[in-house]
C-alpha cells in the first residue's frame, strides 16, 4: 500500500487534477491520497489557503467579506468547469460550509481562523473524489475526523494524539481510493484544529504510519531534493537518497521540501518516503530512508536561512560559575524565548536566536537582566546573522570536512562570526553576516560538491 500526498501545486487547478488522476489510475497500490487546498497556478497567483485567511480576517475586522467568499467559490467553480464536472451540489455546499462556520466561531477568532483555513483542503478533497468517481475509479472523501485523526485542541499548533494510529488503521479495510484532506484534524473536544506549517506534509505522514503504508510518496513540483536551493547555486545536484535524520536537520535550517515536524511519524514507523514530481512522475525522485551508503556523498545538503541574532556575552571565570547557563537561560524562558544555539568559551558564551523573538521591548529587558543578575562584563546583541547548516551523516568517518568549508569560506574573503558542531556530528553550522549568505552558500557548494565531481573525473 502507498500513501501518496499531493501539494498545492500539483492540485492548484483542472490540468494538475487530471495529472493527480493519472498518477492515481496508474498504480493500484496507491489507495490513499492526502491533497492540499489549490495552491498558485502562475507566479503571481493567489493560493486559496491565503484568500481564506483574508476571508477570516475580514470576519474578525468586521469588514465586508461576500466578494472573497465569492472569490473562493470562483476558483472552486473554474476547475469543476473545466473538469466538465456537474458541480453545482458542490459548490452549494462549499458556500454553506462557509458561511455556516462564519456564523458559528465569529466571535472566536482563533477557532474561526482554524475551520476557515482548513475548509480549502477539505473542499478539494471533496472535489478530487467527485473527478476520480468521474472517471470511473472507485473513490471516496473521507473527513480526517471519519478517519480518526484525533489532535490536541491548540488553534493553529495541532499535535497528533497516539490512538489517532490504531484508528487510521482500519482504513485499510476499505474498498477503494480514499481521499483525504490534509493540515487538520479534529480535537476531542469535536472542534477542528489546524497543524503548523507544512500541515498537509503532516497528515500524509500521520496517515502513512497509522495505515502501515509500505511507501510514502510526496508528489510536489521538483523532480527530486536539490542538495542546495536552486534559487542561489544555479543546476544544483539531485538527491537520489538522503536520510530522515539528514532530511529533519536540513528542513530545520531552511529546505522547503519538508517542514521539520514532517517526517516524524513515518520515520519513527520506519517508512521510506519518495518525493516526486506531479509534472513528470516517471522521474526517479529523491528517496528519505533510514540509512544510506555515505562513502561516495559524505554531504548530503547545505542549507541556511535568516534573521538570527547573536546574545554574546563575556565574564571572567564564567566557566568556574556554577550555575550561570542555568540563570541565563532561565532569563530567556521567562520572556517566553527560544534559542537555537550556544556556542561557549571558557569566558564567554553566545545565545543565537531568532531576531523576531526579541520585539517589543524584550531585547532591552533581557540585556539589563543579564547585566543585573549575572553581573556580566560584557553584554550586547549583534543584529543581521545567517547561519549556514552543512548536512551529512558520513561526515563522521570522513577526515578534512570542517577544513573544506573553512577553506572554501577563507578563498571566498568571507568572515565566520561562529562555528558550531553537534555531537553527533550529522550537521556543522557557519554563523555569517546575512549580506554575504550567498556568496557562502555557493563557496561551500563549490567545495563539497563541484570539487568533488572534478576530482573523480581526474
Amino acid at each position: 500500500m502507498k500513501v501518496a500526498k499531493f501539494g498545492g501545486s500539483s492540485v492548484a487547478s483542472a490540468t494538475q487534477f487530471r495529472k493527480v488522476a493519472d498518477i492515481v489510475s496508474s498504480d493500484v497500490e496507491r489507495r490513499i491520497i492526502v491533497v492540499s487546498a489549490p495552491g498558485k497556478r502562475f507566479k503571481d497567483d493567489i493560493k486559496i489557503t491565503d484568500i481564506l485567511i483574508q476571508l477570516a480576517q475580514a470576519v474578525i475586522d468586521g469588514k465586508v467579506y461576500d466578494e472573497i467568499v465569492q472569490t473562493v467559490i470562483t476558483r472552486y467553480a473554474e476547475i469543476a468547469k473545466e473538469l466538465e464536472l456537474p458541480a453545482d451540489g458542490f459548490l452549494a455546499e462549499l458556500e454553506h460550509d462557509l458561511r455556516w462556520k462564519i456564523n458559528e466561531y465569529r466571535d472566536h477568532p482563533s477557532r474561526l481562523l482554524d475551520a476557515i483555513k482548513a475548509s480549502g483542503e477539505d473542499h478539494n478533497a471533496r472535489l478530487m473524489a467527485l473527478y476520480l468517481q468521474e472517471i470511473g475509479l472507485e473513490a471516496s472523501y473521507v473527513n480526517p475526523r471519519e478517519a480518526g485523526i484525533v489532535v490536541t485542541d491548540e488553534p493553529g499548533n495541532a499535535q497528533i494524539l497516539p490512538e489517532s494510529y490504531e484508528k487510521l488503521y482500519h482504513l485499510r479495510e476499505r474498498r477503494g481510493v480514499l481521499v483525504i484532506p490534509g493540515f487538520f484534524g479534529y480535537s476531542q473536544e469535536g472542534n477542528i484544529v489546524t497543524f503548523p506549517r507544512g500541515g498537509s506534509d503532516i497528515t500524509g505522514s500521520i496517515v502513512a504510519a497509522g495505515v502501515k503504508a509500505d511507501v510514502y510518496e510526496n508528489f510536489t513540483d521538483v523532480d527530486s531534493i536539490y542538495c542546495v536551493n536552486p534559487s542561489i547555486v544555479e543546476n544544483p545536484r539531485q538527491l537520489k537518497e538522503i536520510t530522515y535524520r539528514e532530511m529533519r536537520e536540513l528542513s530545520y535550517s531552511g529546505f522547503s521540501v519538508f517542514h521539520d515536524e514532517a517526517l516524524e511519524p513515518v520515520y519513527k514507523a520506519g517508512i521510506p518516503v519518495c518525493v516526486k514530481n506531479t509534472n513528470n512522475p516517471a522521474a526517479p525522485g529523491t528517496w528519505i530512508v533510514a540509512k544510506r551508503n555515505h562513502l561516495d556523498a559524505p554531504i548530503a545538503g547545505i542549507a541556511s536561512d535568516t534573521g538570527f541574532c547573536s546574545i554574546n556575552i563575556s565574564k571572567y571565570l564564567m566557566n568556574r560559575e556554577i550555575g550561570f547557563g542555568r540563570k541565563l537561560l532561565q532569563i530567556l524562558e521567562d520572556e517566553g524565548i527560544s534559542y537555537e544555539h550556544i556556542p561557549s568559551g571558557i569566558d564567554n558564551m553566545s545565545v543565537i536566536l531568532r531576531a523576531s523573538q526579541l520585539e517589543g521591548g524584550k531585547e532591552q529587558r533581557i540585556l539589563d537582566r543579564i547585566q543585573m543578575e549575572l553581573e556580566v562584563d560584557e553584554v550586547h546583541v549583534e543584529h543581521g546573522l545567517a547561519l549556514i547548516m552543512v548536512v551529512g551523516e558520513g561526515m563522521e568517518r570522513t577526515v578534512g570536512m570542517a577544513a573544506k568549508a573553512t577553506t572554501a569560506l577563507a578563498k571566498a574573503n568571507i568572515n565566520l562570526e561562529m562555528i558550531n558542531q553537534g555531537s553527533s556530528e550529522v550537521s556543522m553550522m557557519f554563523g555569517v553576516k546575512e549580506e554575504v549568505v550567498v556568496d557562502a552558500v555557493r563557496a561551500l557548494y563549490q567545495a563539497y560538491f563541484q570539487e568533488a565531481v572534478v576530482g573523480n573525473e581526474v
